[in-house]
């Protein structure tokens, strides 16, 4: 690949990147690209995760692409599932020979001289490589692969059993007839538990403190209906405008109304495990949407507590031992096996030195502009999906508007398209995400800023971006069209072209 110069280059083969790469080729078809891929297989989080029972927090049809119905009969989809719809997007668009397998980003510098990216990509087998590319879309997720959040739990060494991060599970981990202890209580611990709870001898899931947990029905029976006499693209669209809605309105509601939302969940978990249950296992020390709500599908987890096969013990681990987990409280967990369901580590960019002009790039400085670029930093996309809904609702109106970018671009005869700070205007800042999530608050200080005004700021609303990705002005005024052009002392500068 030395050498070789594309009009896009997109970064990561998972579920944003491959929709990157559609949404380019329908609406930019006369574009070079690339996607690079670090791993030597295609699907991001679901072909990394092989823990049991791996599957989607969000339904498919908001999960799902809006160029792609998802037809399968469950919403609530497993990995697998998800990887066969991913491979038939690929085949689909016959994307198979624009993605390049085992070659990670290590670093990528912005040359204002040559308006591109030069990129160096690291091999499998440890050999370097570069590329150059015009736009450079970042579609890595926002955790890293190498690493988990693995906290060291004192006494781990004398723990006799095995100890597993489901980010690493072992192949043919057998936990048959065994104990097993689950340290955690988000998205990844409520699906483990019931998975593991049919085979398993007990699985307990040991909390700090509770998450809410919401049961939704594995299939949406008003989408099956639909499909019955409607085209599959309109029975589609219309259950994931319903589900969209419905989604943004419960939001709403919990932010609008926290302590009438929060008593409704609370009496939902009443209804499903009896009035002798022990709410303070259930009940959240935060509001409503602070951190995302934990789906169940068909009351799995419920029904593993209720049958005796799982249970949760909300205490803090004291120090592992021998034989299982010594808690705060004094009470012992006996475990053969205990799994640290304790989280992820955010990252920018999977972890690439990003530099403009040979000036490094501090992200933490940086402020967002419309959830997809950052001030000044040309030519750069960056998928992030939503904190309150589907990730890929996001990713699809970032790739959209990325297309819209490139044909201004091309329009307007400017190479280069910067967000642009307003000068000589102070810019208020807070964080770019409002979550307590502990992921996110280890992060906070890393992550950017957005701003105290539009378009820096975050809608985390799915019809506002509609209309602020798809249907505003590119040529905002915020964005700095240029090109640049040689003067008089040897050095080169950006021709700024005014906004129309």
């Amino acid at each position: 690949m030395e050498n070789e110069i594309f009009d896009v280059l997109i970064v990561g083969a998972g579920l944003s990147g491959i929709g990157a790469a559609v949404h380019l080729t329908k609406r930019c078809p006369g574009k070079s690209f690339a996607i690079v891929e670090a791993r030597e297989r295609l699907g991001g989080t679901w072909d990394l995760f092989k823990y049991p029972g791996i599957r989607s927090d969000s339904d498919m049809y908001t999960l799902g692409y809006n160029f792609k119905p998802w037809t399968a009969r469950r919403a609530i989809a497993d990995a697998p599932s998800i990887l066969t719809y991913l491979h038939e997007t690929v085949e689909e668009y016959g994307l198979q020979d624009q993605i390049r397998f085992g070659q990670k980003v290590i670093d990528a510098s912005w040359s204002s001289e040559e308006a591109l990216w030069t990129v160096s990509l690291q091999h499998g087998d440890g050999s370097l490589s570069s590329v150059k590319c015009n736009f450079l879309h970042m579609c890595s997720g926002y955790y890293s692969y190498d690493e988990g959040h693995d906290p060291d739990f004192p006494g781990k060494a004398d723990f006799a059993g095995t100890v597993v991060h489901p980010q690493f599970w072992p192949e043919g981990l057998d936990y048959a007839g065994k104990k097993v202890v689950v340290i955690g209580s988000g998205a990844t611990a409520v699906t483990l538990v019931p998975s593991m709870a049919d085979t398993a001898a007990h699985v307990t899931m040991l909390q700090r403190s509770p998450t809410y947990i919401v049961s939704r029905p594995g299939e949406d029976k008003w989408a099956l209906r639909l499909r019955k006499f409607l085209p599959s693209k309109l029975a589609y669209l219309l259950t994931r405008w319903k589900n969209v809605l419905l989604g943004l309105f419960m939001f709403n509601l919990a932010r609008k109304k926290p302590a009438a939302f929060k008593g409704r969940l609370l009496e939902m978990v009443r209804e499903e495990m009896g009035p002798d249950v022990n709410m303070a296992d259930y009940t959240p020390s935060y509001n409503p949407w602070d951190q995302r709500l934990c789906l169940v599908p068909d009351s799995d987890l419920f029904d593993s507590i209720k049958s005796g096969k799982a249970s949760i013990v909300t205490d803090h681990v004291e120090r592992f031992t021998k034989d299982g987990i010594l808690l705060k409280s004094g009470k012992i967990l006996e475990a053969d096996i205990i799994v640290t369901a304790t989280g992820l580590k955010m990252l920018m960019g999977g972890n690439a030195a990003i530099s403009v002009d040979g000036e490094p790039v501090d992200f933490s400085e940086k402020i967002n502009y419309k959830g997809v670029m950052f001030s000044g930093v040309p030519n750069f996309g960056m998928t992030m999906g939503y904190t309150n809904a589907s990730w890929t609702l996001k990713a699809d109106l970032t790739s959209e508007y990325v297309c819209r970018l490139i044909n201004m671009m091309d329009r307007k005869g400017t190479p280069i398209a910067t967000p642009t700070l307003p000068a000589g205007e102070a810019m208020g800042t807070e964080p770019m995400l409002d979550f307590s999530s502990g992921y996110v608050q280890r992060a906070i200080a890393q992550l950017p800023k957005q701003g105290d005004r539009k378009p820096w700021r975050l809608n985390q609303n799915f019809p506002k971006d509609i209309i602020n990705l798809r249907h505003k002005a590119v040529d905002d005024g915020v964005i700095v069209f240029s090109k640049p052009v040689a003067v008089t002392d040897g050095r080169r500068e950006p021709e700024v072209i005014a906004a129309e």
